[in-house]
């Protein structure tokens, strides 16, 4: 049905069958959901198991493979090389196809955790679900900075905006109402009265009942048009990819090299020398690197998860291990996010809130001889949007935590809100923006005052010593103190409005930094009275009465002060960029060591810069307070200009543009609004800053296997080229057949490699400085590296096949020699590339549970090949006596022997060094 917008609220709730107060019951919503499906999109795009298989085959290397099978059966008639290649070729696409498929389940499983959550109400309940589980009927609440998770008639609208870009074009937003509209067919930009799924509320709030989900919405009918994009490709993806293709010119370089050998020295047939030149690319070319990135850094993403950070796009994973910069914001991030009502402040006198139920009841005989302190607690639980959750007797709330805060301080002195607003029903608004810094709402003055009658008394009173006419409404606003004094003409003392002086606003707002000084954030609250209810009041924030002030605490998370000490060792400088006031930025950052010294720039400040003198400031400054949200947009370009890769917090719709912006985006999985979650790259499920260093730590781990992955695979290449090289200038036959070196390809390759791709990070992980993300996969060191390493077991394979060769008239057994200390050397490399400093001995056999398995097992193969007949003819081995296979195994330990030798030499220049 289209035409829900001519529907009045009845018909629609009727149509729906569903509740206008209560919404859908559990169980309801649990059978429509059986019935209509997950509230999403259904993916056209994807790549299915047919997909993934195919691609196997697809690769260069594989093609070349398949085609030398054919042409060695075909045209020479060696079937059963052909029956080898065919086969190797099989088990490499069962081995990409378990890895691929892996990676896919694994990015589609972090897909599903980034899909939104929103409020509904069901059961008379409101409470938290993921968008997917929404379906027609439920009465859903939309808030400033939310995406519209479904298409939606509107039956309640405060001051709601939307922006319909994405399905209109319109990049103004609109002004939503829950009027009927009686047009038939009007343009979706015209429906007023509706929301559709995917775009975003800008301002106000507003109740809907969802009317369509997934597909059957409006933006699932152009569904196909948002699924024309492709997986994005990793800095490293490219540069890997780059490195490739220098292998592949280097290939056919020494495929030349190997066929012209070959014709001329050994005079090879042309059936030798194309087999060879065939399996000489696949040694030269790691056509295995993509995949094992793409695996890597999947599952990297998932480990991420187990610790909190859900990653939303995958160049994140390996950014992070880069970040020199993490800008964070302060409440909830550095500090717990479960603020509590401390004391209210009034202009004479304050009191102290208690901390629990259990001990209000002394407080409420207080509360009660203090009109004004009355006022200020209803007042903060009035203008407020959070909700009391649970029965009367539970104190729980759903919404911002300072302003859940307020409304469980009036709760706790039997004020619960649902009371309040039954008393004292909101009538207008003006929400919260971070320009203004207040908040303000109108509500309708009860003769009675139903319930709590001696509120009601005293707000009467309040608003007859301010105004001469009977007042039908009041305005409550709430705000920063700093915000709040200049809209303030009148201050409450004695139970009494007094003017507002200049020397009355100064003691105020020393009052406030004082308490800002102690860690306490501030806000004020202000009232005036309204006099007539219904006439819409164009300025309801001038000529308040200031009230007085409620102090909040927020402790600070007991594992930031080691979050901050850890990302100093890792060359990372933490910054704090907060809207709150300066003092209480400076007493958060003194506590946490966050700044050596008290400087503190405001937004006043950034306003007044030019980028070069904000460029300048930055590497000094690590406080920024009192900012909006676009100021955080100047900071991160200011500190990208000095050359860092920034990491940057948010969780408002007007930090979208700095998240976007910031190398890595990182948006509050709790407090965050839907907008910031789409802009960022990292959500962070428990808002806290200690998961930032974690997520930090699993991106340095991921990019040290890769690399790990990198050097193992081409020195065991360049091994096999290098033996194939070398032999015939030394008066060898081929050293190794195609077969055999497409069987070394496929177990050492394997399973070992993709354990390095699994390593457990080093214990110095966090305690080096970031790597430079412009510097190549390969620095020279490395390069270094596996050119001697990769010589060195060259040598050893070479030393063995001449011995053989020379002591013995059998070629099969000097041949199978040279193979099976090439694996045995190969399986020893992997176990000491798992460091590139500590020794074997500290990091223990164990350590990988997946090398653990793998090398076993790939020694049992390689016996397989040697010791089982029918694989003996396949490929060409024979079996050795014990000596043989046991000088087999002492060569290869020279391999640990030679990289434990570096290893201790690197150590100790770098022991002198420090």
């Amino acid at each position: 049905m289209n035409s829900w917008h001519t529907l009045d609220t009845a018909a629609v709730i009727h149509k729906l069958d569903t509740d206008l107060e209560q919404g859908l019951e559990s169980e309801e919503a649990g059978r429509r959901l059986l019935t209509q499906g997950p509230n999403e999109l259904i993916e056209q795009g994807g790549r299915n198991l047919l997909r993934i298989v195919f691609e196997q085959f697809t690769s260069v290397m594989v093609l070349l493979l398949v085609a030398a099978a054919l042409v060695s059966g075909l045209i020479l008639g060696d079937w059963p090389d052909a029956l080898v290649i065919l086969v190797i070729v099989l088990l490499n696409a069962v081995v990409g196809f378990w890895q691929e498929y892996r990676a896919e389940k694994a990015l589609a499983a972090l897909k599903k955790l980034a899909v939104p959550r929103v409020k509904v109400r069901r059961g008379g309940e409101v409470g938290e679900i993921s968008a997917r589980e929404l379906v027609c009927g439920d009465l859903v609440l939309l808030e400033t900075g939310n995406l519209v998770p479904a298409d939606c008639r509107l039956i309640e609208c405060v001051n709601l905006r939307v922006q319909e870009a994405a399905l209109t074009g319109e990049a103004e937003a609109i002004e939503k109402s829950s009027d009927v509209i009686e047009q038939i067919d009007p343009p979706l930009g015209d429906r007023l009265n509706m929301s559709y799924m995917g775009t975003v509320v800008t301002y106000g709030r507003g109740r809907g009942v969802v009317t369509a989900t997934g597909m059957q919405t409006e933006l699932g009918k152009i569904a196909t048009l948002l699924q024309q994009t492709t997986p994005e490709k990793t800095v490293l993806q490219l540069k890997l990819r780059q490195l490739s293709m220098v292998l592949v010119f280097a290939a056919v370089a020494l495929i030349g090299l190997v066929a012209l050998e070959g014709f001329l020295l050994q005079g090879q047939s042309v059936k030798e020398i194309f087999l060879t030149a065939v399996s000489m690319a696949v040694a030269a070319i790691p056509e295995g690197l993509p995949a094992v990135v793409t695996i890597a850094l999947a599952l990297g993403a998932q480990r991420m998860l187990r610790r909190h950070a859900l990653i939303r796009k995958l160049p994140a994973v390996e950014s992070l291990g880069s970040v020199t910069v993490i800008c964070t914001d302060k409440t909830g991030t550095l500090t717990q996010n479960r603020m509590t009502a401390t004391v209210l402040q009034m202009s004479d006198h304050g009191l102290e809130l208690p901390g629990t139920p259990e001990t209000a009841d002394s407080f409420s005989q207080t509360l009660s001889r203090d009109s004004v302190a009355q006022l200020i607690l209803a007042g903060g639980a009035l203008c407020n949007d959070a909700e009391l959750t649970g029965g009367e007797g539970s104190i729980e709330t759903v919404g911002d935590p300072t302003e859940g805060a307020l409304v469980s301080a009036a709760a706790r002195f039997g004020w619960r809100k649902p009371t309040l607003e039954a008393c004292f029903p909101r009538i207008d608004e003006r929400p919260f923006d971070s320009m203004r810094k207040r908040m303000s709402t109108i509500h309708q003055l009860n003769d009675s005052g139903g319930t709590i009658t001696d509120l009601s008394e005293t707000l009467q009173r309040a608003v007859r010593l301010l105004g001469p006419e009977q007042a039908a409404a009041v305005c409550f606003t709430k705000g920063a103190v700093d915000a709040l004094l200049p809209q303030c003409t009148s201050l409450w003392q004695a139970e009494a409005p007094i003017p507002l002086t200049k020397e009355r606003r100064e003691e105020i707002l020393r009052i406030n930094a004082d308490l800002a000084g102690d860690g306490i954030r501030v806000l004020g609250v202000a009232l005036k009275p309204i006099s007539n209810a219904k006439q819409h009041d164009p300025d309801p924030e001038s000529d308040l009465s200031f009230l007085g002030m409620i102090g909040l605490r927020d402790p600070l998370r007991p594992e930031v002060k080691e979050a901050v000490d850890i990302c100093r060792r890792a060359g990372i400088r933490p910054v704090m960029i907060t809207g709150d006031h300066p003092v209480i930025a400076r007493y958060i950052a003194r506590e946490l060591r966050i700044s050596a010294d008290d400087r503190v720039l405001t937004g006043q400040d950034l306003q007044r810069m030019d980028p070069r003198e904000l460029s300048d400031q930055v590497e000094s400054v690590s406080v920024f307070a009192r900012v909006a949200p676009e100021h955080k947009l100047k900071i991160v370009d200011a500190l990208q200009a000095r050359g860092h890769l920034v990491a940057m917090t948010g969780d408002g719709v007007n930090d979208a543009p700095a998240l976007k912006s910031a190398d890595i985006g990182v948006a509050m999985g709790i407090t965050g609004t839907d907008v910031s979650k789409e802009a960022s790259s990292m959500v962070l499920q428990d808002d806290n800053f200690a998961t930032i260093l974690a997520a930090v730590e699993e991106g340095r781990i991921i990019f040290d296997n890769i690399l790990r992955f990198v050097r193992y695979i081409l020195s065991s290449n360049w091994a096999e080229i290098l033996a194939m090289l070398l032999a015939p200038l030394l008066g060898l036959p081929i050293p190794l057949y195609p077969v055999q070196i497409l069987w070394m390809n496929l177990v050492t390759d394997g399973l070992p490699a993709l354990a390095l791709g699994v390593e457990p990070g080093e214990g110095d992980v966090m305690d080096r400085p970031p790597r430079n993300p412009r510097q190549p996969i390969l620095t020279r060191a490395s390069g270094i590296h596996i050119l001697w390493v990769g010589t060195l077991m060259a040598i050893l394979a070479l030393g063995i096949g001449i011995s053989g060769y020379r002591l013995s008239a059998d070629t099969g057994a000097w041949r199978t020699m040279l193979f099976t200390t090439l694996v045995f050397c190969q399986l020893t490399l992997a176990l000491v590339e798992r460091s590139r400093s500590a020794s074997l001995v500290q990091i223990g056999l164990f350590s990988n549970p997946s090398m653990a398995v793998a090398v076993p097992l790939t020694f049992g193969l390689q016996m397989a090949a040697i010791y089982v007949p029918f694989l003996q003819v396949f490929f060409r081995t024979v079996p050795l006596t014990l000596a043989q296979l046991g000088a087999c195994l002492a060569l290869s330990l020279v391999m640990i022997l030679a990289v434990e030798t570096e290893k201790l030499i690197s150590r100790n220049i770098r022991r002198r060094r420090l």
